[in-house]
C-alpha cells in the first residue's frame, strides 16, 4: 500500500480522483470491472460500495485486491451496518444522549471497517422545524441546534475512534423551504428551494457544521440539491461556489462530495452530463456520479473536462484535497477494533430507550394485556390480505431496508402480548369494503388500536397517511372508539388526525417495533424525548 503521488497523475487519472465510482448498486458486472479496472490503474478516488449488495463480501474483496493506494471507500449507515441498526437517525435525538451518539459512532465504525469502510457519510447534521418529505424528519436528530451539535460531535468522536472518516450532511442543511399546495418537495423528485440568507444559515443550519469543525470532527460535507435564490438564485447548492464557498470561509478544509447526481432537483435543469463537472468546477472535491453502469458516468466527467466545464485549476486544487483525505486514511490509527459485549448492550438501548408517549392526563401509557382490543396494523398495498386478517406477502419482506416493517411479525406479537385481543391488516389506501369490514367487526371490543406506520424512501413525496384511513380514524372517533394509536416514522404524519388519547412513537427498525409494543404492553416505560413540537388535534 502506499500513497499517489499529485505530480504523477495525468488528466485522466486526476479527472478519476474526483470521481465516486459506484459498485454494487444496481450494478452491471461491465460496469463493475470498468470501476475495478480504474483503480487498477489508480484513476479513481473513492467508490460507492452497497453493503446491502448480493456477494458483498466478494465485491468488497475484489475492489480491496485492487487498490494498491488508500482509495477512499464509502457508505452510508445512518442507521448502523449489519447486526448493528437503529431506527433511523432520530432514535438518537429522541435518547437525547451523547453517551449512546458515542457509542453508536464508535460501533458503526469498527463495524464499517471490518466490512472494508474508511469513510462513513454519518452524521446527519439537518435540523427540521416542520413537516417535510418521506424520510426529512426521522433521519433528522431534532429541531435543536444545540442538541444536534452535541450529538453530532458525540458520534463522529466515536466513529474517529472507531477508524473511519466522518461526512456531516447535507450540506448546508437549509430550512426555510418552500412548498407547493401547501406540501414539501423531495429533491429526488425536483428542484427545492429555500430563501434562507446567508447570516440564518450561518447563524442556524450551519451552527452544528461549526461546532464540529471546531474540534477537527469534520472530515468532508455532502452538499444537497436544494437552491438558495437569496445567496445564488442559479446553483442549488451542490451546484454553487457561493453556498459552498460559506463553509470554506468559516474555516472548513476537508472534502465536499455532492450527494448523488442522479435527482431530478440537479438532472432535470442542469443535465446528466453538465451537473458532473459543474459540481466539481464549483467547489466540490468529489462528484458522487451514481450512475449504475459506472461508464456513462465517466463519460460525463471526461466530455465536462473537454468542454471547459472542469477547468484545469479546479480539477488539481480538488485532487489535492482527495489525496489530503487519503492520507487521513492511511495514516489512521483506530482507538478501538472490536466492538466490545458493553458497547452491545449499550447499542441495544438505542431503540429500547428511544420509544416516547405523548397520553392524556392522568392516562397511563400501558393498556391491559387481558383487555379485549381490536388491533388495525396498516401494510403496504401490494400485501395480499385474506378475510380473516392473515397477511400472505409484504413488499417490506427482505426490502431495501432490511424489512423492519413486517405486518405479520406484527400481529403474531400482539396475539402473544394481547391474547384475548384480535388484530386485521389494512392496506395503506383501503378500499370501502375495508374501511367497512373494520367498522362492523371492531363493535364489542373494549377499545381499537391502531399500529401505523410512514417508511421514509425517495420518490413517495410527503409525510401523511391517506385521507382513506384519515376518514376511517375520524368516523371511529365521532364515539370515541380509538384509544391509543403506535407509530413508526414521523410524528407530523399523525398530526391531522381527530383527537387520540394515548399515542406511542417507535423507531423504523425490527428493535424498535418491539420496543413499542413491550411500552404499551407495560414491560417498560416510553424514555424517550419528543424532538419536535409537533401540533395534535
Amino acid at each position: 500500500m502506499k500513497e499517489l503521488k499529485f505530480e504523477e497523475l495525468s488528466v485522466k487519472q486526476k479527472i478519476g480522483m474526483v470521481t465516486c465510482g459506484l459498485i454494487g448498486t444496481n450494478h452491471t458486472d461491465e460496469g463493475d470491472e470498468f470501476v475495478l479496472q480504474l483503480i487498477k490503474e489508480h484513476a479513481l478516488g473513492s467508490v460507492w460500495v452497497n453493503p446491502r449488495a448480493h456477494h458483498f463480501e466478494e465485491i468488497m474483496a475484489k475492489v480491496k485486491q485492487a487498490a494498491d493506494y488508500p482509495i477512499l471507500i464509502f457508505t452510508d449507515a445512518e442507521s448502523g451496518l449489519g447486526d448493528y441498526t437503529i431506527g433511523k437517525h432520530n432514535a438518537l435525538g429522541v435518547t437525547d444522549s451523547e453517551e449512546l451518539a458515542y457509542v453508536f459512532g464508535k460501533v458503526t465504525a469498527v463495524n464499517a471497517v471490518k466490512m472494508g469502510y474508511n469513510v462513513v457519510c454519518n452524521p446527519i447534521l439537518d435540523i427540521s422545524l416542520s413537516e417535510g418529505v418521506a424520510g426529512s424528519n426521522i433521519r433528522s436528530m431534532g429541531s435543536d441546534k444545540h442538541r444536534i451539535a452535541a450529538l453530532g460531535k458525540a458520534m463522529a468522536r466515536g466513529m474517529h475512534d472507531g477508524g473511519v472518516l466522518t461526512v456531516g450532511k447535507h450540506y448546508p442543511s437549509a430550512n426555510k423551504k418552500t412548498k407547493v399546495n401547501g406540501r414539501a418537495i423531495d429533491s429526488h423528485m425536483a428542484e427545492t428551494k429555500s430563501y434562507e440568507t446567508r447570516e440564518e444559515l450561518i447563524e442556524t443550519s450551519l451552527y452544528a457544521y461549526n461546532e464540529l469543525m471546531k474540534e477537527d470532527l469534520l472530515d468532508g460535507i455532502m452538499t444537497g440539491h436544494c437552491r438558495l435564490p437569496n445567496i445564488d438564485d442559479e446553483y442549488p447548492a451542490s451546484l454553487s461556489k457561493k453556498v459552498i464557498g460559506i463553509i470554506r470561509e468559516m474555516g472548513f478544509k476537508g472534502f465536499a462530495i455532492t450527494d448523488a447526481l442522479s435527482m431530478m432537483g440537479v438532472v432535470a435543469k442542469f443535465g446528466w452530463s453538465d451537473s458532473k463537472g459543474l459540481a466539481v468546477e464549483n467547489g466540490n472535491d468529489i462528484a458522487l456520479i451514481w450512475d449504475p453502469g459506472n461508464i456513462e458516468g465517466f463519460k460525463a466527467m471526461y466530455d465536462c473536462y473537454d468542454k471547459g466545464i472542469l477547468s484545469d485549476e479546479r480539477l488539481d486544487e480538488a485532487t489535492k484535497t482527495v489525496l489530503e483525505a487519503q492520507h487521513k486514511v492511511f495514516t489512521m490509527q483506530p482507538k478501538f477494533t472490536e466492538i466490545t459485549n458493553e458497547d452491545k448492550a449499550t447499542f441495544e438501548r438505542l431503540n429500547t430507550d428511544s420509544v416516547y408517549a405523548i397520553v392524556d392526563e392522568g392516562l397511563p401509557t400501558s393498556i391491559s394485556r387481558d383487555g379485549r382490543h381490536y388491533f388495525v396494523v396498516l401494510c403496504s398495498n401490494e400485501t395480499d390480505i385474506s378475510h380473516d386478517g392473515k397477511v400472505e406477502v409484504d413488499t417490506f419482506n427482505g426490502g431495501w431496508f432490511g424489512g423492519w416493517y413486517n405486518p405479520k411479525g406484527i400481529m403474531e406479537k400482539l396475539r402473544k402480548l394481547f391474547p384475548n385481543s384480535e388484530s386485521r391488516a389494512l392496506r395503506v389506501f383501503p378500499t370501502g369494503y375495508e374501511n367497512q369490514l373494520v367498522l362492523e367487526q371492531t363493535l364489542g371490543y373494549d377499545d381499537i388500536i391502531f399500529i401505523t406506520y410512514f417508511d421514509a424512501q425517495a420518490y413517495i413525496g410527503k409525510e401523511c397517511l391517506t385521507s382513506r384511513v384519515v376518514s376511517l380514524i375520524d368516523a371511529l372517533q365521532v364515539d370515541n372508539r380509538v384509544s391509543s394509536i403506535v407509530h413508526f416514522g414521523s410524528p407530523y404524519v399523525l398530526s391531522d388526525l381527530a383527537h387520540i388519547p394515548r399515542k406511542i412513537f417507535g423507531t423504523s427498525c425490527l428493535m424498535g417495533i418491539d420496543a413499542a409494543f413491550n411500552v404499551l404492553a407495560g414491560n417498560y416505560p416510553a424514555k424517550g424525548k419528543p424532538t419536535y413540537n409537533v401540533k395534535f388535534d
